[in-house]
């Protein structure tokens, strides 16, 4: 959509935005531990994974239903290794504040941190450049303290398909969402230790929470899945073969 355009819709888009906020339900995180171990024997892999609701795993009821649960379980199974894993995230948080929660209680050091933020970048009209600016000292400082390897960012969720959202809204979200990922895609691909995973979606609202905004249970899924088969892939077998 071009700027003349938004501009033209700005106030139809503001008064849509604040509706929205109002009727939508205020979902708690998923309850359950949010570290664990996965196997025994042998060195395990360390992971760390961070970021806003999508990372807490709102919209389902307990973590194992959420991102964490799936996603350490598929790589448990993809790697053949045991995982010791630790979730840091936080409803309502951008990608600078998820920087931080971590650098006000530092996680243990990991292997891999996994990253799932950006959809309130968009929110909070923070231009892409600037959010990635900010991925950058994300990922910065967690490889440069030590905290992490390798850092895994998820992409951002296809915000056009948000049930939630009324159009025009939802169209216009679901562009700068688009152009967040694309400008964090060419800053992963600039770099060895960084990651970025493409997740092909569909958001029906049977695969969505009841708020119609969050993940449910079938698009953790797909996610935890998407992500620990890209880490068995191309971060733990090119560690492998070095």
């Amino acid at each position: 959509m071009s700027l003349a355009l938004k501009l033209m819709l700005s106030p139809l888009l503001l008064a849509q935005a604040i509706g929205t906020r109002k009727r939508a339900p205020v979902l708690p995180e998923a309850h359950g531990p949010r570290e664990g171990q996965l196997g025994s024997g042998g060195a395990a892999l360390r992971l760390l994974i961070a970021g806003d609701s999508s990372a807490a795993g709102v919209g389902v009821a307990l973590q194992d239903e959420a991102f964490a649960g799936h996603f350490t379980r598929a790589l448990h199974k993809r790697s053949g290794r045991p995982l010791r894993w630790r979730l840091r995230a936080s409803s309502g948080l951008t990608t600078r504040q998820v920087l931080d929660l971590l650098r006000a209680d530092p996680p243990p050091v990991a292997d891999i941190a996994v990253v799932l933020s950006g959809v309130n970048d968009v929110i909070d009209l923070i231009p892409p450049r600037r959010a990635v600016e900010h991925r950058a000292a994300l990922a910065d400082w967690l490889l440069t303290s030590g905290r992490a390897q390798h850092v895994v960012f998820a992409a951002l969720p296809p915000i056009n398909q948000f049930p939630l959202l009324p159009q025009p809204l939802r169209r216009v979200m679901g562009d700068d969402a688009r152009r967040h990922d694309d400008a964090m895609a060419r800053w992963a691909a600039t770099r060895g230790d960084v990651h970025h995973v493409p997740i092909a979606l569909q958001l029906s609202p049977a695969a969505m929470s009841r708020d119609g905004f969050h993940p449910g249970e079938p698009i953790y899924r797909a996610c935890g899945e998407a992500i620990a088969r890209f880490i068995a892939e191309r971060v733990i077998s090119a560690e492998t073969r070095k």
